[in-house]
């Protein structure tokens, strides 16, 4: 486990990866302790299309099966509620989910409107308020 003495996690040196949010202190004694930090930015981490989801699936997570999943995470977290209503107007989606918290956004409808939903979110928080984003991805 991470923190106890001789156990680097892995790791090798005394430092975490670099860019992994970590930071390594002394917790006394000699013995390292890890710090996660979230340190948001504007930026659409995943933009996801599921064409065609099993029955299965859709049972599992609560939605209706209407020909596709759009799947988006979104930082800083409030950014799916921009997200959410840039879809809306460039889709006909069902909105099934919108966390502030997380950033996470689920919405079903058929294959263009959940893509054409995707792609109309990402550019409007690209263009509007200077996010980075991740390609619109399908599976």
């Amino acid at each position: 486990m991470i923190g106890e003495p001789g156990n680097s996690g892995g790791r090798t040196g005394n430092r975490p990866p670099a860019g992994s949010g970590e930071a390594w202190i002394e917790a006394g004694e000699g013995k390292p302790r890890v710090i996660q930090e979230y340190v948001p930015g504007k930026q659409v981490t995943l933009a996801h299309m599921i064409a065609h989801p099993g029955p299965e699936l859709c049972r599992q997570i609560g939605v209706e099966d209407r020909g596709a999943i759009g799947l988006m995470t979104i930082t800083p977290g409030e950014g799916a509620i921009i997200a959410a209503d840039a879809a809306a107007k460039n889709g006909a989606v069902l909105l099934e989910f919108v966390d502030r918290f997380t950033g996470c956004l689920v919405f079903t409808g058929d294959v263009a409107a959940v893509e054409s939903a995707l792609r109309g979110a990402a550019e409007a928080l690209v263009r509007v308020l200077g996010f980075s984003s991740e390609p619109v991805t399908r599976t």
